[in-house]
């Protein structure tokens, strides 16, 4: 069974950088897309960024192009998110999940494996 474990959220001033980490266990990560989501309160859960098993492909969400790298190390079972030039609208839960198929986890979130994410608050 997947476990995941989302940590270095915190509270960062606008134009601040994060690092988050996604722990993975209970899989063949090295297998596996890998994804980051983030959910604002009273909005839906959106897919941020994505790359694949090998780390060759990437995909990110526009709102956040330029700013946020995706970034994977298959030796240590790790999936990160490097986020630079912070806005506050980039204040949310932050969460990662996983597909064996990268077209499967670009089209949808998955319904399960989900960990408790990390919180990102950007304020001043």
């Amino acid at each position: 069974q997947v476990q995941l474990v989302e940590s270095g959220g915190g509270l960062v001033q606008p134009g601040g950088s994060l690092r988050l980490s996604c722990a993975a266990s209970g899989i063949t990560f090295s297998s596996y897309a890998m994804g980051w989501y983030r959910q604002a309160p009273g909005k839906q859960r959106e897919l941020v960024a994505a790359i694949s098993s090998g780390g060759g492909r990437t995909n990110y969400a526009v709102s956040v192009k330029g700013r946020f790298t995706i970034s994977r190390d298959n030796a240590k079972n790790t999936v990160y998110l490097q986020m630079n030039s912070l806005k506050p609208e980039d204040t949310a839960v932050y969460y990662c999940n996983s597909n064996l198929r990268y077209d499967v986890l670009l089209a949808r979130p998955p319904k399960s494996g989900w960990g408790q994410g990390t919180q990102v608050t950007v304020s001043s």
